[in-house]
Formats: structure tokens, sequence, C-alpha cells
């Protein structure tokens, strides 16, 4: 039995892990979950016209849900060992697959800039660029109703606090977060720093530094490989025009709207 991912490349860690193992060439079956079909908004998003895509099945949603025990993705099945959470993957894959060393260093500090990043982001970048998506996009397809702008606004002054603190902390004058080569930190912060271009807020746009590091990011893993794992988040408004059953709009309205409290 070979190694099966189960994703959703509208999920920002499953981008991460997807970007990971093709960048590095491992090999594995796409199980592709489709989070929002039969459940949130029932409609697939468009098929890439890069690399080949995977295809859902009604039964990979039923998979993820026997593969984690936290019923989300991403998920990991490697003959009888499963595995869930973004980082755990990570670096199971890496450390099975015996990848570069520059992903998550054998040098103790560099190795500790890496895991110092990921223990932030959770409470800084992804506290706040998540949100954008919910505001812009999915919380009016439920609700019927834009958002106050000042939601958005307060969402995008936390959002950028977490960024100034990443280009000062983190970036400062260097390639990547760790030094001259592209680590599992920044291939972290890279996928959730493109939920809010896919809504059309561009922080990269006023930011050179955190620009530049972007392009940086992309050579390194492949430009058409990047750009093809995003393009489901890029093309997210499309999403604006589905149809939702009333009855499945009143039982979540409430529930996405507390989430931004």
């Amino acid at each position: 039995m070979g190694l099966e991912l189960y994703l959703d490349l509208l999920s920002q860690p499953c981008r991460s892990i997807y970007i990971f193992a093709r960048s590095n060439n491992i090999p594995f079956e796409f199980k592709h979950v489709e989070l929002f079909k039969g459940s949130l908004l029932g409609k697939k998003p468009a098929a890439g016209s890069g690399a080949e895509q995977p295809r859902a099945g009604p039964s990979n949603s039923e998979g993820a849900g026997k593969v984690s025990l936290l019923k989300k993705v991403p998920a990991l099945k490697d003959g009888d060992f499963t595995l869930a959470e973004c980082t755990a993957i990570l670096l199971y894959l890496s450390r099975k697959y015996n990848t570069p060393d520059h992903w998550y260093p054998s040098d103790i500090q560099k190795r500790a800039r890496v895991d110092e990043y990921l223990s932030w982001h959770h409470a800084n970048i992804r506290a706040n660029a998540p949100k954008t998506m919910w505001i812009k996009v999915l919380i009016p397809l439920f609700t019927g109703q834009p958002l106050p702008s000042e939601k958005l606004q307060e969402v995008m002054e936390g959002l950028s606090t977490s960024l100034k603190q990443f280009e000062e902390r983190f970036l400062q004058d260097k390639a990547f977060i760790i030094g001259s080569e592209i680590s599992l930190a920044d291939l972290v912060a890279i996928v959730e720093l493109m939920q809010p271009v896919g809504v059309g807020c561009d922080i990269f746009e006023d930011r050179p530094r955190l620009r530049e590091w972007r392009r940086r990011v992309e050579d390194a893993v492949g430009k058409e490989l990047f750009f093809q794992a995003h393009e489901m988040i890029l093309n997210i408004k499309e999403l604006s025009n589905i149809q939702i059953d009333p009855q499945l709009k009143e039982q979540l309205a409430p529930v996405l709207m507390k989430m931004l409290k």
C-alpha cells in the first residue's frame, strides 16, 4: 500500500503538504477531499489547466474521516499508519523521504528557527489571514449580506501587525526565514499569505521586502507548481455565484459569524 494524502487545495495546510510532496518528487496518491462538496457549497472548484488535478470521489471525504481521528484535512495514510496535522505530516515526509536538509535543517540552531516560526505562525499570521476569505466571500455567501467594511479593516490591521513582525523578526534582510535557502517555515507562511490575495487583498503590493521573498519562494518550489496549487484559491470569488439551500444558510450563518468574534 502506497502513501495516500487526503487534501483539499482550498486549505492552506493542504497546499503546503501538496507543494512539499510534489517539489520533492515524493510518490503519493492524491485523495481529493472537497470540504465544501455535499456539506457547504455543493460545487466542485474548477479543475486546473496545469498538472493533473485530482478527481473527487464520494468516498474520499468518508475516507479522510476514517484516516484522521480529528476528522479533518490534511490527513496522511501510509500503509497502516495514519497521521493528522500539517506540521506533523510535513516532518514525517521530510524524515521518511530524506528530503534536502534545507527544508528542516540538521543544524540544531537553524532547526530551532524553523520551530520558532511554526510556533509563532498559528497565533499570528494564521489567526488573521484566513479571515479575509470568510469576510469577503464565504460569510456573504451564506448570509446574503456583505459584512461591514469595518470588520475587514479590523482583520487587515491585525494582519498588518503580524506582517510587520514577520518582516522584522523572521525575514529581516535574509532571502528566506532561516537564511539563503527555503525551509518548511517559508512554505507554511506563503500558503497562508496567499489566502488574502485570493479575495483581492494584495498584501504584497506595498511591501517590497515581502514581495521579493514571495518571488524567491515561488522560484524555489517552481512557479508552475506554485500557481497550480493555488489555482482554486485564486478563483475563490467564483463561489459567489453558487446557490445555497435556504435551510443550510439558516443553520450555518450564525456559526460562521461566531468564528469572527
